[in-house]
């Protein structure tokens, strides 16, 4: 387990780099990610360099026996060539033309902009391409964070070259994007726009594609300097990217796939604060975990997402380490906080963790972050917690080597994001809050579960949890009925199936392209409002009270079973969730909007088909880990908690984490 720091010897005088860079070693730190907004110190005007801090500050840190991550510095611009160049600054969604002054202020689709970037990166790459302490790149900073998509017209003619390549003539555009409706219909490419500014809400299909042309816009962005990199630097030096996991504006397993590795940047307080509301269903009664400690749930929910955008290990680029400035309470951290966390982060998957930031910044809008030492340069409160675990970094490396293996995969497609998060029929409905359901119902019984695309391998997986597989793909369908034959268990779930490809309602009974495999049709669907709900029938669910929110009326086709049905109108006797064989394995068709206890007892009810072992006593705020023969056991309370692992009774102090060594679970 590699620890890091994100350094930024701009902000400091020269003179304290040396003290610095001693500090840093003796806490433990062996990697220190540098340049990473430093783009008008590197070139203060057009094509002048000057390197000299730079190698300066590289030269201070490698002396310590520091390892060095650069970073492209294109997500910040400078003020010159935002000057000589208006026009790369991004338009948003009101039409309006953002200024300089923060960060992030371009359009990735601008050929000016283009052009400097590739100039940038391929000058930082001739001077460090081949330094021995270079060990890695990372390509610009969060993407898509602040402006996810440009509007302007250069992104809008690049949108209509991206029209013509994917359906070729206006015709298949119509037809695919059902344009008779409103009188929507296009004689030429030049009339088609970027879907903003329109009276009514447009065309959800117009919509979806201006998503996906611009997540590949992205992905094209990065891959110009994937290029001017490889082409100039050392085999020894990787090339990765910060996502921030939680956004949902680019396809990450896109994004992932040229990278070397892929890393994400954690920040539990904020996250749970900020992004708690987007997954947690509303009114729902959360676990009390200690305030200053996230949410141990979406934590793993993105260290889960970020290891599956590639099915290997992962870096976390930024850590939290005190408290932030961007979320609503920006609560204070007490000790123990950052050695959790770390713990958390290396046993769901993380190589290397590289905290943010080592001084708290004196300037600009940082100015009540917490770094690893406060703004005289003393320590602060995450310091004491990394001179902590210097006595465990043994334990950490021999916790890493183990294996994280997961028999549970859930099933992350960002198309179907993107086509329910803007028509979600129902208010609430939400594509991850959807899969965190499912998500939380694996971590409450103790079973590692990966977050996987549509084009990943499956063979290491015994069940496959697709939720919401709401476009009818129909290779999709073929690889889920591959996956189920060959005897895994599939399980799709509401509003799978309702759409075509390109976002418009099928022409076949729902759910679609999946209905031959599911053995079922969806007769009715219903959204249901709150104090409304339909109860249900079922030897599975037996105790798990009834369906609210969303409920589907199931017709099986002979031969295929029911394990869920309705007792009462609208739907009384049809089913809610079937079970279809298919070749040596079962098809499962979901047709509820879970409570967290049904999900967790569906799942329970998986994996004891397939004889995977259950923590079926977890209290909540104990989250349970398994790396080989060893369990995790991680307390984000401030109580103890309890728990029974083969036969033992375990006690986890608060705060704390607790690592059992036994048969694999």
């Amino acid at each position: 387990m590699n620890l890091g720091v994100c350094y930024y010897p701009e902000h400091w005088p020269r003179e304290r780099w040396p003290l610095d860079a001693q500090h840093m070693r003796e806490a433990g730190i062996s990697i220190v990610r540098i340049a990473e907004f430093a783009w008008a110190l590197m070139e203060p005007s057009q094509g002048k360099y000057d390197w000299t801090w730079l190698d300066e500050a590289i030269q201070v840190l490698v002396a310590e026996g520091h390892e060095i991550v650069l970073c492209t510095p294109t997500a910040a611009p400078p003020a010159w060539l935002i000057q000589s160049h208006p026009d790369i600054l991004p338009v948003d969604e009101d039409g309006r033309r953002l200024r300089f002054g923060s960060r992030r202020h371009y359009c990735p689709n601008n050929p000016t902009f283009i052009k400097h970037t590739e100039k940038i990166v391929q000058a930082m790459a001739e001077r460090y391409g081949n330094h021995p302490s270079v060990i890695g790149w990372q390509i610009d900073n969060e993407f898509a964070c602040y402006i996810p998509r440009c509007y302007c017209d250069i992104c809008a003619e690049k949108f209509r070259e991206w029209l013509k390549e994917k359906y070729g003539t206006m015709e298949t555009l119509n037809e695919a994007w059902g344009t008779n409706f409103w009188s929507q219909n296009y004689s030429g490419w030049a009339q088609i726009e970027p879907p903003n500014l329109t009276v009514a809400e447009p065309n959800p299909s117009h919509v979806l594609d201006y998503y996906r042309f611009f997540s590949d816009t992205w992905v094209a962005y990065q891959d110009i300097q994937i290029s001017n990199l490889q082409s100039r630097i050392s085999k020894h030096q990787f090339i990765t990217h910060n996502i921030i996991a939680s956004l949902t504006d680019i396809d990450y397993y896109d994004l992932a796939k040229n990278l070397d590795l892929i890393s994400w940047d954690s920040y539990p307080t904020g996250y749970a604060e900020m992004g708690g509301d987007d997954l947690y269903f509303p009114g729902e009664i959360r676990p009390e975990y200690s305030y200053d400690l996230g949410d141990p749930m979406i934590t793993g929910f993105f260290h889960s997402l970020t290891r599956g955008l590639k099915g290997a290990p992962f870096w976390i680029m930024e850590h939290q380490t005190g408290m932030i400035n961007w979320s609503r309470t920006n609560t204070g951290v007490r000790p123990g906080a950052l050695r959790l966390w770390t713990w958390q982060a290396l046993a769901s998957g993380a190589e290397a963790v590289v905290y943010f930031r080592w001084g708290a910044s004196r300037f600009g809008l940082e100015q009540h972050h917490s770094g690893l030492r406060v703004h005289d340069g003393g320590p602060d409160v995450g310091y004491g917690d990394l001179l902590s675990m210097k006595s465990e970094q043994e334990l950490m490396e021999k916790i890493g080597a183990e294996p994280l293996k997961a028999s549970i995969a859930l099933l992350v497609n960002y198309d179907d994001l993107w086509a329910i998060n803007h028509q979600p029929h129902r208010e609430g409905f939400n594509y991850f809050r959807y899969l965190f359901v499912f998500y939380r119902a694996c971590q409450r019984l103790g079973l590692n579960v990966d977050l996987v695309s549509q084009e990943a391998n499956w063979n290491e997986y015994k069940i496959l949890l697709a939720p919401m597989a709401h476009l009818g793909f129909s290779q999709l369908a073929h690889k889920l009925s591959v996956f189920a034959s060959q005897g895994g268990s599939v399980m799709l779930g509401i509003r799978s199936g309702f759409k075509t490809p390109s976002n418009v309602v099928t022409d076949q009974p729902l759910p679609g392209e999946f209905k031959d495999i599911v053995g079922a049709e969806v007769a009715q669907w219903h959204a249901l409002p709150s104090g409304v709900s339909y109860p249900l029938q079922s030897e599975i669910l037996s105790s798990c009270g009834e369906v609210t929110f969303w409920a589907e009326s199931l017709i099986p086709e002979p031969g295929t079973n029911v394990l869920a049905s309705y007792t009462n109108e609208p739907f009384a006797n049809n089913a809610a969730i079937t079970q279809k064989k298919l070749g040596k394995g079962l098809i499962y068709y979901f047709g509820i909007y879970p409570s967290l206890d049904q999900a967790s007892t569906f799942v329970g009810y998986l994996a004891s088909q397939h004889e995977i072992g259950l923590l079926d006593d977890l209290p909540p705020g104990l989250i349970a880990i398994a790396r080989g023969d060893a369990t995790l056991l991680f307390n984000f309370t401030d109580k103890a908690l309890n728990t029974r692992i083969q036969g033992h009774d375990i006690q986890v102090a608060p705060r704390d984490l607790k690592i059992f060594n036994g048969a694999a679970l």
